[in-house]
């Protein structure tokens, strides 16, 4: 059975790191979503090369990582590559990539307000945690999500537990 697991981080570097822990554990890129605010306008089309927002160009940063990690990282790379701009309804701008986004475009498209409840609900989650989720992207936090098998959950939570912003019945 195939588990949806989410959880929502103070900052987009925060998330990234989080993204690479996971791939390094073994969980593929396809399967991994993040949903980051881009209200503050952190994210630029024109000035794509710190996408993890730690102050170094991304392309020397990711050179240094494959050295140290090796082939891991490739997915990631290539997901964190495939960030696009988008306007959601209630949420304003955000920077998204890997499958939940397509949920939430296809929402934000129609000009549905919640399009990432809606994603998020659609996929498992329940419709109160949504809310919390959708509202802390909207504050500036960035959304990470992910697909699993569900005997890779005691391996997998931990890596997102340990940095990820605690509330309520989501955390």
């Amino acid at each position: 059975m195939t588990i949806i697991l989410t959880r929502l981080y103070d900052n987009y570097a925060t998330a990234s790191k989080v993204m690479y822990g996971i791939e390094a554990a073994g969980i593929p890129a396809s399967e991994i979503s993040i949903v980051a605010s881009n209200a503050d306008n952190w994210y630029s089309a024109s000035n794509p090369h710190d996408r993890d927002r730690d102050g170094v160009d991304d392309r020397a940063q990711g050179a240094a990582t494959g050295a140290t990690i090796g082939a891991a990282t490739g997915g990631v790379a290539g997901l964190l590559a495939g960030l696009g701009m988008l306007a959601i309804p209630g949420l304003g701008p955000v920077v998204a990539a890997g499958w939940l986004v397509s949920t939430v475009t296809v929402a934000a498209a129609g000009g549905v307000t919640g399009g990432t409840i809606g994603a998020l609900t659609e996929a498992g989650v329940s419709e109160k945690d949504a809310h919390v989720y959708a509202e802390g992207v909207r504050r500036g936090g960035t959304l990470l999500t992910v697909r699993i098998p569900d005997g890779d959950r005691a391996r997998i939570e931990p890596i997102l537990d340990r940095p990820a912003v605690k509330f309520g019945s989501a955390a």
